[in-house]
């Protein structure tokens, strides 16, 4: 079953457009490492929650928006393998570096496919 590598940031609304532009950049360099797919989504219904919320969970502030996304990978040594050469990549570094988001209030994790259809 597929593995999920996902994570919720918070970007400034008004960055949002230098965000997908950088994110747009690092596609085809996690493919070439052997990611499978790369998601970048644009929020568009993501309320503010009485307990918790996307907003919440990266403690967002009245000018950010919660941004997430995902990688896709056969399996967990798949993604452990793509990671050990994309963060060894200074490239990436570098590119990671330029991203309008706060990287401590970022959430992120890796999840196995249980049920897919």
């Amino acid at each position: 079953m597929t593995y999920y590598e996902t994570f919720v940031a918070p970007v400034p609304r008004d960055k949002l457009d230098a965000y997908f532009a950088l994110s747009a950049q690092m596609v085809p360099m996690w493919k070439a490492r052997g990611a499978l797919s790369v998601v970048e989504t644009r929020p568009e219904n993501v309320p503010i929650g009485k307990l918790t919320s996307f907003p919440q969970a990266v403690q967002c502030s009245d000018d950010e928006v919660p941004v997430f996304g995902f990688m896709t990978f056969h399996d967990r040594p798949h993604r452990d393998r793509v990671m050990e050469q994309a963060m060894a990549d200074p490239a990436i570094g570098a590119l990671m570096m330029q991203a309008p988001l706060d990287g401590k209030r970022m959430i992120f994790g890796g999840f196995s496919a249980e049920i897919e259809g």
